[in-house]
C-alpha cells in the first residue's frame, strides 16, 4: 500500500512478512485500573482489580500507587486488604475492558488503516510506509504516547520488524532504551521467555531446566526442544525472529482508496466538514479516474480530539467520482443524522475512504433518456442518504410464475436498471398471452359468500371485508399450477378479473379444483386491486 504526498492511500495490503515491515505494539499496562479511574472525578488510590481464580479472589490489575505499596498481580485480595485496609478493590469486567480496547484501537486508526487488537491489553499497528508522515518512527511513538497520557492511559510502545518482537519489547523491554528496534536477533535475547507469548506451563517447564531467557534457546538443537516442550515454542520463536509468517488481521477492512486531511485547529462546523469532504473527494477523483473506477460506497471518518471517532457511510446507485455529487450525498447524511454527530471539542483529522469501487468509464452526455436515468439515480441516492439505504427499495423480477413470488424487494442502490429483469418478465408474459397483473398486489385475503353459476366459473357475488360485491363483468380463468417441487406454491389456482356494479376491479382466484376436493374443498381469495 502506498501513500501519496497528498495523503491519499491506494493499492493493496502488504504481506505481513515483508522485509521492510514495521509493526508498532501498544501495550496498555494498566487498562483495567485506568478504565475505572477515568470514570471517577477523583480516582481512588491505591486501586486494584480482582477476580476469582479457583477458590481465591486474586489481584488481576493494580495501579501505580498500589505497585509502590508493594502489591503485585496474583496476590490474594484478603492478603492485600490485610496489608493495606484502605485499598479500593473493584471486580473484573472483561467486557468493559474489551470495549475500551476496541475504542482505543478505533482512535489509533489515525496513524494507519492496519490496526489489529492484541487482547487483553494490546494493540498492533502496521506502520509500514506511513511513519514519515509523522516525522519518523520515534515521533510517531511520541505522538501516540502523548495522546494516551492525555486520555488517561499508562502505555508503552515498541517498533520492530515482526509482530512477536514488537509485542515482546513493548511488554518486557527496557524503558530507558529506544522504542524503535531494527534487528530482532539483537534485542530479543535478554528478554524472558514469557515475552514469546508462551503458556505459563511451558515457561515454568523451561525454567525448571535453567532456560529463562530467549537467548538461552537461540542456539540449542531444535528437535529436542520441540520434542520436550512442544512445537509452539519454536513457532513463536521463529515468528518473533521473522523466520515464519505471522498474519496481522486488521479489525476493519482496508479501503482501496483513502484520502485524509489533518487540521492544525480542530473544526466543528458542518460547513467546514463539508468543505473538507469536497477537498478529499477531489484528491480521490484523480486516483479513481486513473484506474477508470468510481465510488459505490463511501465512508467519512472524523477523529475527535478526545479520541472518539465518528463514522458516516453513504452509497451510490452508480459508480461516482464527481466531488460535488459526493459532497451532496454527505449533506443529506449529515442532515439525517443531526445531533448524532457530536463534534465535542472539534475534529482534528478527517478521512474519506472508498469502501467499494466499480468500473466507471467515461460516458456520452446530453441524450435525454440517459439524463433521465442519471436524475433518477441521484434521487435514489438522496433518499437513501436521508432515510437509510434499506428504506429505499426497488422491485426486481424473479423467475417464478406464482404472483407473490414473482417479485422481490431489494435496496435501490444495490441494483441497476439492467438487473431489475422486468423487460424479460414482460416479454415472457406477452409471449404466453397472459393478462395484465394489478398494480396493487395484496397478501391473499379470504373472501366469503361465494355464489357462482357453475363450479369452475367466476363468482357472481362475493363478500370481502364485510362488503358485498355484485359481479357484472368477469374474465378468465388463468390457471397457475402450484410448484409441486416445493411448499411455496400450494394447490393449482384459477385467476379471474372481475368488476362489480360500482366499477371496482379485482383480481381473485380459487385455490384448488372441485375435481380434487379431497382433503378439503377449494377456497377463494382476493389477491389484487386494479387502479
Amino acid at each position: 500500500m502506498a501513500l501519496s504526498e497528498h495523503g491519499s492511500w491506494s493499492g493493496t495490503v502488504w504481506s505481513s512478512v515483508s522485509s521492510s515491515q514495521r509493526i508498532l505494539s501498544l501495550w496498555l499496562e494498566r487498562l483495567s485500573t485506568d478504565r475505572i479511574a477515568r470514570q471517577w472525578r477523583e480516582a481512588p488510590s491505591p486501586l486494584v482489580v480482582f477476580g476469582k481464580r479457583g477458590n481465591l479472589d486474586l489481584l488481576l490489575a493494580i495501579d501505580a500507587a498500589a505497585e509502590r505499596l508493594g502489591l503485585t498481580v496474583g496476590l490474594a485480595l484478603a492478603q492485600a486488604r490485610a496489608m493495606h485496609p484502605t485499598l479500593t478493590a473493584m471486580p473484573e469486567d472483561f467486557a468493559a475492558d474489551a470495549r475500551l480496547l476496541d475504542a482505543i484501537a478505533e482512535a489509533c486508526q489515525r496513524y494507519t488503516p492496519l490496526v489489529a487488537l492484541d487482547p487483553p491489553d494490546g494493540i498492533l499497528l502496521d506502520i509500514t510506509g506511513c511513519a514519515h508522515l509523522f516525522g519518523g518512527e520515534e515521533n510517531l511513538c511520541d505522538d501516540l504516547l502523548a495522546r494516551m497520557t492525555r486520555w488517561g492511559f499508562s502505555a508503552c510502545t515498541a517498533i520492530a520488524g515482526t509482530i512477536g518482537a514488537a509485542s515482546a519489547l513493548a511488554r518486557f523491554g527496557e524503558r530507558e532504551l529506544p522504542s524503535v528496534h531494527l534487528d530482532a536477533r539483537e534485542c530479543l535475547p535478554p528478554l524472558p521467555l514469557a515475552a514469546l507469548r508462551l503458556p505459563q506451563e511451558t515457561v515454568a517447564a523451561l525454567a525448571r531446566v535453567g532456560l529463562k531467557r530467549i537467548g538461552d534457546i537461540l542456539d540449542l538443537p531444535r528437535a529436542p526442544l520441540a520434542a520436550r516442550f512442544g512445537a509452539d515454542l519454536l513457532r513463536q520463536l521463529d515468528r518473533a525472529l521473522g523466520r515464519e509468517h505471522e498474519p496481522l488481521s486488521p479489525r476493519l477492512p482496508v479501503a482501496p482508496y483513502i484520502a485524509e486531511k489533518s487540521f492544525h485547529e480542530p473544526i466543528a462546523r458542518e460547513e467546514d466538514v463539508l468543505a473538507s469532504i469536497e477537498l478529499l473527494a477531489t484528491r480521490l477523483e484523480t486516483a479513481l479516474a486513473a484506474r477508470g473506477e468510481g465510488a459505490k460506497r463511501l465512508e467519512l471518518a472524523l477523529f475527535r480530539t478526545d479520541g472518539a471517532v465518528k463514522r458516516i457511510a453513504t452509497g451510490t446507485s452508480r459508480p461516482l467520482r464527481d466531488p460535488q455529487a459526493i459532497r451532496a450525498l454527505f449533506v443529506e447524511r449529515l442532515t439525517a443524522l443531526g445531533d448524532e454527530i457530536d463534534p465535542g471539542f472539534g475534529f482534528d483529522l478527517a478521512r474519506l475512504s472508498v469502501l467499494n469501487a466499480e468500473p466507471c468509464p467515461d460516458e456520452q452526455i446530453g441524450l435525454g433518456a440517459r439524463e433521465d436515468q442519471v436524475e433518477l439515480d441521484r434521487l435514489v441516492d438522496r433518499l437513501s442518504a436521508r432515510l437509510g439505504r434499506r428504506r429505499v427499495s426497488r422491485l426486481i423480477a424473479r423467475d417464478s410464475h406464482i404472483p407473490e413470488l414473482a417479485a422481490a424487494s431489494m435496496p435501490a442502490q444495490a441494483m441497476t436498471r439492467a438487473e431489475l429483469g422486468w423487460n424479460v418478465f414482460r416479454r415472457s408474459h406477452a409471449a404466453a398471452g397472459l393478462s395484465t397483473r394489478p398494480l396493487r398486489l395484496l397478501k391473499p385475503e379470504p373472501i366469503a359468500d361465494i355464489f357462482a353459476l357453475v363450479p369452475d366459473g367466476p363468482p357472481a357475488r362475493f363478500r370481502w371485508r364485510r362488503a358485498l360485491h355484485e359481479v357484472v363483468r368477469a374474465e378468465g380463468p388463468e390457471r397457475i399450477e402450484g410448484a409441486w417441487w416445493s411448499e411455496e406454491g400450494g394447490p393449482a389456482r384459477d385467476y379471474f378479473h372481475v368488476e362489480d356494479k360500482a366499477g371496482l376491479r379485482f383480481w381473485i382466484f380459487r385455490a384448488g379444483l372441485y375435481r380434487d376436493m379431497a382433503p378439503s374443498p377449494p377456497r377463494w381469495f382476493l389477491h389484487g386491486i386494479y387502479a
